[in-house]
């Protein structure tokens, strides 16, 4: 695809009392659009081919991903930033009419902060339901957007969840090793910068605007100090079963207010909760979900880590780096294929398989561990799965180098090959 129109221009709308009013098309430079050089992403495929597929278009991630700059880079059509004021004064008045004044595609950013957009939508797709690839809406704030798809756009619409950078989408063009990125994360600016106080400097902005910003405007009702404290517990929670009523009494916060701030947070795809995996086996299984931050650089802002030999040093090592594995696993599955599920496996006896990986009928289970051998030990859990049924395959996810292949379809390699291979050695 061609990148998107950059021109400006003023149209005179005629008719009715609009005689006088002109409008702008877009083009209007990105707010905070990355100063590094444009990176490709691998969420461009399924997005060409949703394109092909649906009238419309859906592209969610958590802000400041990179998802403005890859529409603008990437997409060919109109783009509107429904934030930006001279851009939304084209829609408050009449949506369908400001609709209607530009050749589509049109790429509609931030498309949750106008929810009178989406039952317009559903009109003008309709009158030309054949016709694919003609609207892209971009998103950072899950609940509006849902909403608005389910009650007005389902069955009309192609998802794509953009997540910050992927090791394998920036390792040739960084030249940095997967450690090196683990540290610093994958959104956009603070993934190319250093580990001085420019990196610290983002991640405090960012987290600022969240509390200060979007939280309030989701109808958050914890106070921005409980608002901190919340991420910070919660990100020494990462990686750990979570147990809301503890959190609610160790925050002094409501169970309630807890929940609702969960929610948020994950709405926001800062957090995901990764569900345990319910069998119909005797043996007595934990329920409860595990929490992870998405974003391993702002974990590790949260935990007052600055630099790697701070994190090597931190008693949170492991569960960060179980944390970052996974987080790309799920997300390159999500891009490359659809209908795959994810839950982690765990008896009260404390036999744990750190993620599971299901497609169909079939079972994958991985153990991710920061270190760079294996041992017998390593891999006792996901020997058991296979026998049990459980699973059909394993691997061991290491920090090292080296690649061991043991019996019962168990492998272990090293994070750096695996991720920059994973469609080939996963399937």
């Amino acid at each position: 695809m061609a990148p998107c129109s950059r021109a400006s221009e003023t149209h005179a709308i005629a008719g009715n009392h609009r005689d006088s009013l002109k409008i702008r098309t877009i083009p209007s430079k990105i707010q905070g659009e990355s100063r590094f050089p444009m990176i490709s992403r691998l969420a461009q495929q399924r997005i060409q081919e949703l394109a092909e597929l649906f009238p419309c278009v859906v592209i969610l991630g958590p802000r400041q991903c990179g998802k403005t700059t890859l529409a603008k880079g990437f997409l060919k059509g109109h783009y509107f930033d429904l934030e930006k004021p001279s851009d939304r004064q084209v829609f408050e008045s009449d949506v369908e009419f400001g609709l209607r004044q530009f050749p589509e595609p049109l790429i509609l950013d931030e498309a949750q902060s106008m929810p009178e957009l989406f039952g317009v939508l559903r009109g003008l797709i309709d009158e030309k339901r054949d016709q694919s690839g003609r609207f892209y809406l971009l998103g950072s704030v899950n609940p509006d957007l849902v909403k608005g798809i389910s009650e007005s756009l389902a069955g009309r619409v192609g998802t794509v969840d953009l997540t910050p950078f992927l090791y394998s989408e920036v390792a040739s063009t960084l030249g940095r090793d997967v450690t090196s990125f683990w540290f610093h994360g994958g959104f956009p600016d603070p993934c190319q910068l250093g580990e001085g106080d420019a990196w610290s400097l983002w991640q405090e902005n960012y987290v600022r605007t969240f509390v200060e910003r979007d939280i309030p405007r989701q109808g958050g009702r914890l106070s921005p100090i409980q608002v901190r404290q919340m991420m910070s517990m919660l990100a020494h929670l990462h990686g750990k079963v979570l147990n809301a009523s503890d959190l609610s009494r160790s925050a002094g916060i409501s169970y309630h207010s807890i929940q609702n701030y969960i929610d948020l947070v994950e709405g926001h795809f800062l957090l995901y909760r990764l569900p345990s995996y319910q069998v119909n086996v005797a043996k007595r299984l934990v329920r409860s979900p595990k929490v992870y931050y998405t974003d391993s650089g702002l974990l590790h802002y949260l935990l007052g880590i600055r630099n790697r030999r701070g994190l090597f040093e931190s008693p949170y090592l492991g569960p960060s780096w179980e944390g970052f594995v996974i987080g790309q696993i799920i997300s390159m599955e999500r891009l490359f294929r659809t209908g795959s599920q994810f839950s982690f496996y765990r008896t009260q006896a404390g036999a744990e398989i750190d993620l599971i990986l299901e497609r169909g009928d079939s079972r994958t289970g991985f153990e991710v561990k920061f270190g760079s051998s294996v041992t017998a030990g390593d891999i006792r859990n996901l020997r058991s799965g296979i026998s049990e049924g459980l699973i059909h395959r394993g691997w061991v996810i290491h920090a090292g180098e080296r690649t061991f292949a043991f019996p019962d379809s168990i492998s272990a390699v090293g994070a750096e090959e695996f991720l920059l291979n994973y469609r080939q050695m996963v399937g």
